[in-house]
């Protein structure tokens, strides 16, 4: 018996859970920032597919040309986002999930599928060595140690852009780039905010609202993007205590 899935769409948005975020029963500020933002996107080819249950089980994908993220290629889908979590993990549901996704391009007529990865597995970033066994492999990679990853179905090849190679900034002290993709942004920004002003720390976070501002961000992104005195630290979400590491080691 098939497992039982069910993809977001515009007739079901409003009452499914969106899995990321699922420990509370009342309005959740991220979560509900995530539904409006994927709302203006259902039609631009997104799919949100998950396990019809209360767990965190999920692939979450998009037309390459339409993806909120810095990277570049002919007739791809990107990855945002595969995640198994707790008591589901270990019953195949990731395979599932990659699978369809990667016959769901195929389907479309699409020259393959992509996803970031790095040198060393960030936590904020889907599993690269679970990728790989599907074939995907590095074809592209920033100075600063972050690949993107490719299956390709036709030889063809997605990259970077340039500006997701430049990797700086002019402005001094944090900068953290943001979408409302991912539902733990929405408080992390604010937590952020609040530990900055309270410590006086110097820090400007800018909103990535348009797909054109996601395309032109000066370096690699997947929903965050954290500078500190103008050179790029990470994509993982930062807490204040992570920030002060930051810092000392600046």
């Amino acid at each position: 018996m098939e497992t039982d899935f069910i993809e977001i769409t515009n007739e079901n948005i409003d009452h499914e859970h969106l899995c990321c975020i699922i420990r509370s029963k009342t309005a959740h500020p991220g979560v509900e920032a995530k539904r409006q933002w994927l709302k203006k996107r259902l039609d631009e080819g997104h799919v949100f597919r998950k396990l019809n249950s209360k767990d965190c089980v999920f692939i979450e994908y998009a037309p390459l040309e339409k993806a909120w993220v810095p990277i570049e290629g002919e007739n791809y889908t990107y990855i945002y986002c595969l995640w198994v979590q707790g008591a589901p993990k270990g019953h195949g549901y990731g395979r599932e999930l990659m699978q369809h996704c990667i016959d769901d391009a195929r389907r479309q007529g699409r020259s393959g599928v992509c996803m970031i990865g790095a040198d060393k597995q960030k936590s904020w970033l889907s599993d690269q060595n679970f990728a790989k066994k599907f074939g995907f492999v590095p074809v592209d990679r920033t100075l600063n140690g972050y690949e993107l990853l490719a299956l390709s179905f036709d030889g063809t090849l997605p990259e970077f852009t340039e500006g997701a190679r430049v990797c700086k900034t002019d402005t001094t002290g944090l900068v953290v780039y943001y979408d409302h993709q991912c539902p733990f942004t929405f408080q992390r920004v604010e937590t952020l905010k609040a530990y900055c002003k309270k410590h006086e720390i110097q820090a400007s976070f800018i909103l990535v609202d348009s797909l054109e501002k996601a395309k032109a961000i000066p370096c690699v992104f997947n929903n965050w993007a954290v500078f500190y005195n103008g050179n790029f630290i990470t994509v993982n979400q930062i807490d204040g205590t992570m920030l002060e590491k930051i810092i000392a080691r600046a």
